[in-house]
């Protein structure tokens, strides 16, 4: 039995769901279903493998829940875990996106150089044409930054692990 799902997310989560209705209308053992659950709803890095948190403290992400993944509502694309240097702080105040002053009732702290942070894909990519792009952790870099930038670009940025 295929099950339809009308929903407003994005197609490749609207097929995961369908894929996971589809695992319970079938009758397996709890673990199979569990670790294709897992696998479903899985975030992916640059390189393919699982999305490992930015940055928890401060909470960063479309979501503050620490993680640079995206969803099309967000307009920004927050898909890439950069550590913030005063030169990228400053070159993002110049452009509107004053990132160091404190927005307490945003519960936003402001970020000061060294802070991990999760920032617009095209933010980055201003910052990096100007030679202001601050260093990036792949690993924490989602793969929808790929539609916009190759690897190669984004390894030159990277944290050394």
């Amino acid at each position: 039995r295929r099950t339809a799902l009308n929903c407003r997310r994005t197609t490749s989560t609207c097929r995961r769901m369908e894929i996971f209705l589809c695992l319970f209308s079938v009758k397996r053992p709890i673990n199979y279903i569990t670790s294709h659950f897992i696998f479903l709803f899985m975030e992916l890095n640059v390189f393919g493998n699982p999305l490992i948190s930015c940055c928890t403290n401060p909470a960063t992400g479309y979501f503050r829940d620490g993680f640079c993944w995206t969803i099309s509502q967000d307009s920004g694309t927050h898909t890439v875990c950069a550590v913030v240097t005063q030169e990228f702080l400053n070159f993002s105040a110049s452009k509107g996106n004053d990132l160091m002053t404190p927005i307490p009732h945003w519960q936003f702290p402001g970020l000061q150089p060294g802070d991990k942070w999760c920032l617009c894909i095209s933010r980055w990519l201003e910052a990096e044409k100007a030679g202001k792009a601050p260093p990036i952790i792949l690993e924490a870099t989602h793969q929808k930054s790929l539609q916009y930038t190759s690897l190669e670009v984004l390894q030159a940025y990277a944290v050394p692990s």
